[in-house]
């Protein structure tokens, strides 16, 4: 399984949490992702899920004036996309915390 395939679960989490941080347009989004080390990920993998994840209503958007070029598109957390992103947080740490057991070997011993 490549490292794509294990992440994609995982990227809507991870736009939750940077749209969360402030409102932002799809191309920021794509440099923040790059920024963690996300680096496979091009905008046309980002802006299907960001349309998607507002046709879920958890995001909402707004054009803005850019001052290069036409209009932006920024997206901003509603309350339920803000409950998503919560509940993604305690399953990514449920799931962390016991990968992270079975690839230490915390429980027992192999017989």
């Amino acid at each position: 399984m490549s490292t794509t395939q294990m992440l994609k679960g995982i990227l809507d989490g991870c736009l939750l949490a940077i749209i969360k941080e402030k409102e932002v347009y799809g191309y920021e989004v794509a440099e923040k992702l790059e920024h963690y080390g996300f680096n496979t990920f091009s905008e046309g993998t980002i802006y299907p899920l960001l349309m998607r994840m507002q046709k879920e209503q958890l995001l909402t958007s707004t054009l803005k004036k850019s001052t290069a070029g036409p209009r932006r598109k920024y997206y901003s957390l509603t309350e339920k996309g803000e409950q998503e992103l919560e509940r993604f947080i305690t399953r990514w740490d449920y799931l962390q915390s016991n990968v992270n057991k079975v690839l230490t070997h915390e429980y027992g011993t192999d017989k």
